[in-house]
């Protein structure tokens, strides 16, 4: 069995493990210390990152919710490893859409997904179980989209903004795409209905800045 290789071993890289699993693909993961090693080794085979030498003809996904996480270690392995994108079986795509994907780095699709058509899409993204995007929408670079947010047709998600689990982002349109800016996140269950400024916290229906 062909094997991808797994940064991190909690949550959200037990999720990427279940897609390799789906794909007949067998998951080791990679962590930072020995502590760590020992906490996670019920998923199986867990390595240290200072051992990853030995598996660098293997290919990799960064199975970390946490953006900034995500964004220091693709960097940190820049040029050294092969990122290689995770897609659940179940993900849905419209046309096209998963030829564009393909083009992209170290995205991971959770079961349930489904992308429409036209969405350019960066790297190093996440979307959990079961979100949707509609067409014309933009995502760029380590964008975390969880379980369960609905995005509509024309809209932007900057670098690293998160949308939390169940929130909605209503519709923009084709002379002026919604933005949700650089690293700014959109609380559970909230909808954005206009713009929302980078390095913001928002939340509420609909959704205002909190911080």
């Amino acid at each position: 069995m062909d094997k991808v290789g797994i940064f991190g071993a909690a949550g959200m890289a037990s999720e990427a493990g279940d897609v390799a699993w789906a794909l007949g693909l067998e998951p080791f993961y990679i962590v930072y210390d020995e502590v760590e090693r020992f906490k996670y080794l019920h998923l199986g085979n867990v390595i240290l990152e200072s051992e990853i030498y030995q598996y660098e003809h293997l290919p990799f996904v960064i199975g970390i919710g946490d953006n900034s996480i995500r964004k220091t270690i693709a960097e940190r392995f820049f040029g050294r490893l092969e990122f290689m994108n995770l897609i659940h079986p179940s993900a849905t795509f419209g046309r096209n859409q998963r030829e564009s994907l393909e083009k992209c780095k170290g995205t991971v699709v959770a079961a349930g997904t489904r992308l429409t058509n036209n969405i350019k899409i960066g790297n190093f993204v996440i979307f959990n179980q079961n979100s949707t995007l509609a067409h014309n929408c933009t995502v760029e670079d380590f964008v975390h989209v969880a379980p369960g947010a609905n995005v509509s047709g024309n809209v932007h998600l900057e670098t690293g903004c998160w949308l939390g689990a169940g929130s909605v982002v209503n519709q923009g349109s084709d002379v002026r795409k919604l933005k949700i800016g650089n690293n700014t996140m959109i609380g559970s269950g909230a909808v954005v209905v206009s713009d929302c400024e980078s390095n913001a916290v928002y939340a509420g229906i609909p959704a205002k800045r909190i911080k």
